[in-house]
C-alpha cells in the first residue's frame, strides 16, 4: 500500500510452478498488495501487459524458457519508466546482478529469499529503496563508481565530470550520501530527523532528475556528473 493508501499492483514473472503459487499466494493474503497478473514467459509476460497494463511492481525471474527476463525488464521500462522492477532468481554472479541493474530493476534478489522478505522487498522498491544484500551493494557502488572514472593515462586521476543533468538540491545530495554507503530509506529518515515519507519522496525526485531507476544507477549517475563524491 503507497502513502495515500493505495493499493500496490505486482506482476508476476515465475516460470516454476511451485514458486508461482507461493508468490501469487502471498500477494493475495496480503491486505497491501494487488495481484495485477502473472506469466510464466516473455511472451505471456508481453501479452499480460498489453493487455492489463503496467503494474506498480514487476516480480521477475531472470531465467526464462523463451529468453532473459533482463529483455523483459527493458521492454517494461520503456513502455513505463515509473515501473518498479524487482528480480527475483537464482543467478547471483557479478554479470547477471550488473546486467539488470543496468537494465533498470530495482533490486535483485535470491530466490532462497524467504515470503516475509520478498513482500517486504515489494514495498521497498515501490518506495523507492533498492532492496539488496549489503555485500552486494557495496561490491556494486565501488565496481560502479570506478567504472564511471576511468583514470587518466597521464596523471594517473580521475577526470571530475561535468554537470548534464538537472542539479540536485541540498537536501537531496544528503539524503543521496547516505544511500550510497548503504543506509535504507527508513535508517537515512531517522538519521536525518525526518519522516519516511519525506525521504521517500526525495529519493524518487532523485530519480527523475537522474533518469535512473534505482538506488546504483543514482549514486553512479550523480557521482559521474560531480554531483556526489
Amino acid at each position: 500500500m503507497t502513502e495515500s493508501g493505495q493499493v500496490i499492483s505486482v506482476l508476476i514473472v515465475e516460470d516454476d510452478e511451485f514458486l508461482l503459487a507461493e508468490f501469487v499466494e502471498m500477494v493475495r493474503t496480503s491486505q497491501k498488495l494487488g495481484l495485477a497478473g502473472t506469466a510464466t514467459s516473455l511472451a505471456s509476460a508481453r501479452a499480460s501487459m498489453a493487455k492489463l497494463g503496467p503494474p506498480d511492481v514487476a516480480v521477475i525471474d531472470l531465467g526464462l524458457p523463451d529468453g532473459s527476463g533482463i529483455q523483459l525488464i527493458r521492454e517494461l521500462l520503456e513502455i513505463s519508466p515509473r515501473v518498479r522492477v524487482l528480480v527475483m532468481t537464482v543467478f547471483g554472479d557479478e554479470a547477471h546482478v550488473v546486467q539488470a541493474l543496468e537494465a533498470g530493476a530495482s533490486g535483485y534478489l535470491l530466490k532462497e529469499t524467504s515470503r516475509q522478505e520478498l513482500e517486504k522487498a515489494i514495498f521497498q522498491v515501490n518506495a523507492g529503496e533498492a532492496p539488496l544484500s549489503a555485500a552486494i551493494a557495496r561490491h556494486l557502488l565501488k565496481r560502479l563508481a570506478l567504472a564511471s572514472y576511468p583514470p587518466n593515462a597521464t596523471t594517473g586521476r580521475s577526470p571530475r565530470p561535468t554537470h548534464t543533468l538537472d542539479a540536485l538540491t541540498e537536501r537531496e545530495i544528503e539524503i543521496l550520501s547516505y544511500i550510497a554507503i548503504g543506509h535504507s530509506v527508513p535508517e537515512t529518515a531517522e538519521l536525518l530527523s525526518l519522516s519516511r515519507h519525506t525521504v521517500s519522496t526525495h529519493v524518487k525526485n532523485i530519480y527523475d532528475k537522474l533518469a535512473v531507476n534505482n538506488r546504483t544507477q543514482a549514486v553512479n549517475r550523480a557521482r559521474a556528473t560531480g554531483q556526489l563524491r
